[in-house]
């Protein structure tokens, strides 16, 4: 048995089938893992009850032996990027936090409404509504169309996974999106500390270098103003080609779902990823295959997960997200790799929701305003909120820093690294789950819902 099993993880590879159609780029996600037995091969993406599939895992992680720094224990580093919250929105009325129970409006004080994680009420998140949003610093701007939606926070009971996490763990009440605008622009910090100067989302629905002819994504201009766009594939240096260079592993999994779908994966955008030999082999989809791969002892030393469409804390996608979240912490916690981990869990963009505490001024590109921030490992400080000013690009300082990489030069030279966080001398303490409604056997056998936002 053992032997077929080793034998099945072999062969196992991921399968994409690029088409065109009416000029837009789309992907078929398949994976299929090729078991042997007795002389008979089997497919392992068999149809399991209600139509759902069960997921092999990705190809085999290639042997790595560059160790951390001295000093550090800090063996794999798993980002986990979320969407569309702030900080008040998410984490309202935690102990020790800095949130508020209203906000301005204008010269108006409006209390914070309770509003339901599932809520499908979406909010603008634009450049340009940031700039409104955050008002010469005053942040009084939120109201849209009139509404006062924005000034809204999700209970404690819808997010108790959340809350949870950040009781044993670490929360952070200082941690600012990199950028001032929505989701396309913020994976870009979270793998290269820079978007080539844009400040947008792309046109068109698929984003990247597989975008359509035409596509454009608007650039920063003086005074925060949106100067005409650029097609969005970039040939910058990212994190992947430093941890490339020094021989480190690393995966991506961003999702992917049917006939129609793009990939809602930074490195999409990245020239030279998507086109090389790095997208086959490390850009892997749907995200949840990381349940698998940690299942089956194939995690990357570095590794970046986005939620699918469910899963994500986006307007509309459902109330998922935190027992998604829950899933993958749970799924390290009881494996082997738990001793030797640190995982980093943020929100790309604050959606659209009010937060106070108006962010500090690094360069014309940001950082905007707070999101919520969470570290879990055995060496963080326990039940540790952090004030300190920390941004998505600080995840590239840490893993520069952890791995002895250099630096890009990017927002990632004068990020925080997250050190006041860890203390590498305490003894890592046991694993204790997180309660959560889903568990990683029902998430890995759901069917693929798609990117979690287009915004």
């Amino acid at each position: 048995m053992r032997l077929w099993l080793r034998m099945a993880r072999k062969n196992s590879r991921p399968v994409r089938v690029l088409k065109s159609l009416k000029g837009r780029r789309l992907y078929i996600g398949l994976s299929i893992a090729i078991f042997v037995a007795a002389g008979t091969w089997l497919l392992s993406g068999l149809i399991g009850c209600g139509g759902s599939i069960v997921l092999g895992p990705s190809p085999a992680v290639p042997e790595s032996t560059v160790p951390p720094i001295a000093g550090s224990p800090i063996q794999h580093i798993v980002i986990i990027m979320q969407e569309n919250r702030s900080f008040d929105n998410l984490f309202n009325g935690f102990p020790g936090a800095d949130t508020v129970q209203g906000g301005m409006s204008g010269s108006e004080l409006v209390p914070l409404s309770a509003v339901s994680l599932g809520d499908s009420r979406d909010l603008s998140h634009s450049h340009k509504r940031w700039m409104e949003d955050y008002d010469h610093g005053n942040m009084d701007g939120f109201a849209e169309s009139g509404s006062n939606l924005p000034y809204s926070f999700v209970p404690e009971k819808d997010v108790e996974e959340y809350w949870a996490l950040a009781h044993q763990y670490v929360l952070g009440d200082r941690m600012f999106q990199s950028n001032t605008g929505p989701s396309f622009v913020a994976h870009q910090y979270m793998i290269a500390g820079q978007s080539g100067n844009v400040a947008e989302n792309p046109t068109g629905s698929v984003w990247g270098c597989d975008a359509a002819p035409g596509t454009t994504a608007a650039l920063m201009g003086p005074n925060g103003a949106e100067l005409p766009g650029v097609y969005p594939c970039f040939d910058y240096v990212t994190t992947a080609d430093l941890l490339d260079e020094k021989g480190v592993t690393w995966r991506y999994y961003a999702p992917g779902s049917g006939d129609n779908y793009y990939v809602l994966s930074a490195y999409q955008a990245v020239r030279h990823i998507r086109f090389g030999k790095d997208w086959e082999q490390n850009v892997i989809s749907p995200s949840r295959r990381v349940l698998v791969d940690i299942q089956h002892g194939e995690l990357a030393q570095v590794t970046w997960i986005v939620p699918d469409f469910a899963h994500s804390d986006h307007p509309g996608s459902g109330s998922e997200g935190p027992a998604w979240i829950a899933s993958i912490v749970n799924a390290i916690g009881n494996s082997p790799y738990w001793n030797s981990t640190a995982i980093f869990i943020s929100w790309d963009d604050w959606g659209g929701w009010y937060d106070h505490v108006a962010p500090p001024k690094v360069d014309a590109m940001g950082p905007g305003f707070r999101v919520p921030l969470l570290i879990v490992s055995p060496y963080t400080k326990h039940g540790y909120v952090t004030h300190r000013n920390h941004e998505a690009a600080g995840f590239i300082k840490f893993i520069e820093y952890n791995f002895d990489l250099g630096t890009l030069g990017a927002r990632d030279k004068g990020a925080d690294a997250f050190s006041d966080c860890f203390d590498y001398t305490q003894k890592p303490p046991n694993f204790t789950p997180v309660p959560t409604k889903l568990t990683a056997e029902q998430i890995i056998r759901e069917e693929d819902s798609g990117p979690p936002d287009d915004d």
